[in-house]
């Protein structure tokens, strides 16, 4: 299917005396905001027992609301970035979001107590939503169709990168310093971005297509985003696989050391596991052209669906082992990979004329309803893979049933 709606010419302002970004840098930058939330996620995999210990927690799994809480900042904070973004252009809003990143890590670190660490957590989700929309945004704003599945899927490449990476370099502060060090490293990773931001970022939406910013607007275009068939239909597809994956992040520290008693090897196995995300993006920014998003789509989630469906037979017969969760779950986490930006493109394909505001409904809708998704299996975690996996089956039928339903043809007004 495709859109009636025109898109926006890629236009940009760029910064005196500095040439604008080439397409290399531009998928950099974008990987690099995307990055960033990547980042403040799994960077924290490693301190959860210790954040357990030292603030004297009752139950292990209520450290993992400090993941849950940042996502839920970042998520609902969408809502207004994207108005804003289309109000007063991308560059400024991203600026101001990085601003609040950086200052509430600073936050983190001087934390005393749990509530007040996860009041900061909370914090920095808000500023990371800004690096979200603009991300996307931005894209939306100089690409179209297949181009911007291409640019999205080698953004993703890149950003995929750290979901591997993060874990093992918050092991290794720990190995030479305190848990608070972990979250100083996410000063320094939102200040560099700010610092590119600030030096080479150009502005992509002209002054002629902005948007003002009223009650009425705003909800006229979060109405046009939540009523088009395929947006809403892609975005809730989007929510529910990311969902599955959040449960994943949220319990793999358990799992890895409870379950298959890894003990120090978590980081390693995690980002083994991880890898197979940057390929699929890779393999996803190739065949995307090919064979098109919808059909990677359908065929990734059907795939999903029934991966998970035998890894839970497998595990529910007692035959559970390290070396097959990791091939199989390995194996989900390369589907994600091709669906994480399929669906999101498919979803902002109609939307171009309200890129900003549209990226913030869908980005709000998925990041919080994958969030609370994720936390609900995350404290299902009885011990076993059983919960996880149940849950993607289901997540991932639910998820094949909606966008099937979003890919049927419209019918013909009757004459």
């Amino acid at each position: 299917m495709s859109s009636n709606l025109p898109d926006l010419p890629p236009q940009t302002t760029t910064i005196q005396g500095r040439s604008p970004m080439g397409f290399t840098e531009f998928v950099g930058f974008i990987a690099a905001c995307m990055a960033l939330n990547a980042l403040a996620i799994d960077v924290m995999l490693p301190t959860l027992p210790l954040l357990t210990a030292d603030f004297s927690l009752a139950d292990a799994n209520q450290s993992q609301s400090v993941i849950a809480v940042y996502l839920l900042g970042m998520g609902a904070s969408q809502l207004f970035y994207g108005p804003l973004s289309d109000r007063f252009g991308r560059r400024p809003v991203l600026i101001g979001g990085l601003i609040l990143f950086a200052v509430a890590g600073l936050l983190s670190t001087l934390a005393t107590s749990f509530s007040a660490l996860l009041a900061a957590r909370l914090l920095q989700g808000i500023g990371a939503g800004a690096p979200r929309v603009v991300a996307i945004s931005l894209a939306r704003d100089k690409y179209s169709g297949a181009q911007m599945g291409r640019v999205m899927s080698l953004a993703m490449m890149v950003f995929m990168a750290v979901p591997i990476l993060a874990p093992s370099i918050g092991q290794l502060i720990l190995l030479v310093a305190p848990w608070r060090w972990v979250f100083a490293a996410l000063v320094i990773a939102g200040a560099a971005v700010l610092a590119w931001a600030l030096l080479r970022l150009e502005e992509s939406l002209q002054q002629a297509h902005r948007r003002p910013i009223s009650a009425r607007s705003i909800l006229s275009a979060y109405r046009h985003t939540l009523g088009s068939r395929i947006a809403a239909g892609y975005m809730l597809a989007l929510g529910l696989i990311m969902g599955a994956h959040m449960g994943f992040i949220t319990s793999a520290q358990q799992i890895f050391v409870d379950v298959f008693d890894a003990g120090r090897s978590f980081t390693v196995l995690f980002a083994i596991v991880a890898l197979s995300m940057a390929v699929a993006a890779f393999t996803n920014s190739r065949l995307v052209h090919r064979f098109g998003m919808r059909r990677l789509s359908l065929v990734g989630l059907s795939a999903m669906l029934v991966l998970n469906l035998a890894h839970l037979a497998l595990a529910m017969a007692g035959h559970e082992s390290l070396l097959a969760f990791m091939l199989l779950q390995g194996g989900s986490v390369f589907i994600f990979g091709f669906l994480a930006s399929n669906l999101n493109t498919l979803a902002m394909e109609p939307m171009g004329h309200i890129a900003g505001t549209a990226s913030s409904m869908i980005g709000f809708c998925t990041t919080v309803g994958g969030a609370l998704i994720g936390l609900g299996i995350g404290q299902l975690f009885d011990g076993s893979v059983a919960p996880l996996l149940a849950a993607y089956v289901v997540l991932a039928l639910i998820a094949l049933v909606i966008t099937v339903y979003t890919e049927r043809p419209t019918k013909p007004d009757a004459c």
